[in-house]
């Protein structure tokens, strides 16, 4: 088996020569677009200076200032360190167009005014694209970033009403097929929060690839922490993603609690380990019974420590990625990975390459705390770090 250097540096020459082809590949991807707030929440204030605070270093920590509230009260102060464009769709869709990749955008990246202009924090976004489409004003997130993690709150009102019908609505339904149908990849985001997603999964399958299976082109999923929805819910969209892969090649991108959540859905006895010398093992093991249990093309999981995945010639693969213990940025982490692995896929990749390129595209931009260009990704990937942690 090659060695993880080996991997990383087969990658990095993979994509410096594919560069100049990157630009010629459509990309689509969608829907959702947040305001984010990245915030440290207060545990001591130590002056009354803007930064005269220390922070909750962990969530354990801040989950039990909460809970010794139970029954009285309390009141943490957030300090907003800064607002920046997010949604799973933009951090995705940015990251592919910062490494040069021919990225439209479609999504909540309008105004409240005008839902069909470009809300400003979206400028800089919008430079890594060739399109942007603005349907909706963004929703709003407070992050609450821990050294350990985060903790995402949101409020998605505006993303709601985006389906397939409002899509055609916005742009013409004309338009919006050819889009996607001259797309070689397109990322679909943020289930969880959008009700609408699995009216478009049905579009691009009884529309957009209604003749025969598109095998030239790729469908990335990713379905943002499903913990809120019911069972019944998962269940019904693992089916309809595995109806869609019937018609396009589909990856399923998790996260380990999502991929721990798919699992027990579909009765798997998978993903029992957390952390530890067994969790490539674990997670590879998962990643295949999710494939052969859904019948989609390719699913790959990412924990903190790295990535594992499957895909349907039988390969199972696992690579160690980057692990920084104080990054700069936590926020958009995963789906900086998405990018890289998507990215992986595009060029043709192998799947060691493409979860190294999907680890050190979220390795980069947890440390540099911005989307790499394909040379900082190149570069890193020939000198990719060791873990900080095992």
């Amino acid at each position: 088996m090659p060695e993880r250097n080996e991997i990383a540096v087969a990658a990095a020459e993979a994509l410096e020569r594919s560069a100049p082809l990157l630009g010629s590949l459509p990309v689509v991807v969608g829907f959702d677009g947040f305001v984010d707030s990245i915030i440290h929440a207060v545990d001591k204030r130590l002056t009354q200076a803007p930064d005269g605070y220390t922070p909750f270093r962990t969530i354990e920590q801040f989950s039990a200032r909460v809970a010794a509230a139970a029954g009285k009260s309390a009141n943490i102060e957030l300090v907003v360190k800064e607002d920046r464009f997010g949604g799973n769709g933009p951090l995705m869709a940015g990251a592919l167009g910062r490494v040069g990749a021919k990225v439209t955008y479609i999504g909540a990246v309008g105004t409240e005014a005008n839902p069909r202009e470009l809300h400003p924090i979206y400028d800089g976004f919008a430079g890594a694209c060739a399109r942007v489409f603005p349907v909706a004003p963004p929703a709003h997130t407070d992050a609450l970033e821990f050294d350990d993690g985060k903790i995402m709150l949101g409020r998605p009102k505006n993303v709601q009403a985006i389906d397939w019908r409002s899509l055609g609505s916005d742009l013409g339904r004309e338009k919006l097929i050819a889009a996607f149908r001259e797309s070689a990849l397109i990322g679909i985001v943020n289930w969880v929060m959008m009700p609408g997603v699995e009216s478009i999964w049905e579009g691009l399958r009884t529309e957009v690839f209604a003749d025969r299976r598109a095998e030239s082109r790729r469908v990335f999923l990713d379905l943002a922490d499903p913990t809120r929805r019911a069972d019944a819910d998962v269940r019904d969209a693992v089916g309809r993603i595995a109806d869609l892969d019937r018609a396009v090649p589909v990856t399923l991108g998790l996260n380990l609690s999502e991929a721990q959540r798919v699992a027990s859905v579909l009765g798997l006895d998978v993903l029992r380990v957390d952390s530890g010398p067994e969790l490539a093992r674990s997670v590879g093991e998962g990643a295949r019974a999710i494939r052969e249990r859904t019948g989609v093309d390719c699913v790959v999981i990412h924990p903190r420590e790295g990535a594992g995945a499957a895909s349907a010639g039988g390969s199972v693969a696992w690579f160690d990625g980057p692990f920084v213990e104080n990054p700069k940025l936590s926020t958009g982490a995963g789906d900086h990975f998405n990018a890289g692995f998507a990215l992986g896929q595009l060029l043709g990749m192998n799947l060691g390459c493409c979860l190294a390129t999907g680890c050190a595209t979220s390795g980069v931009y947890v440390r540099d705390a911005q989307s790499p260009t394909g040379e900082r990704l190149a570069a890193f990937l020939r000198g990719l770090p060791e873990p900080e942690r095992a």
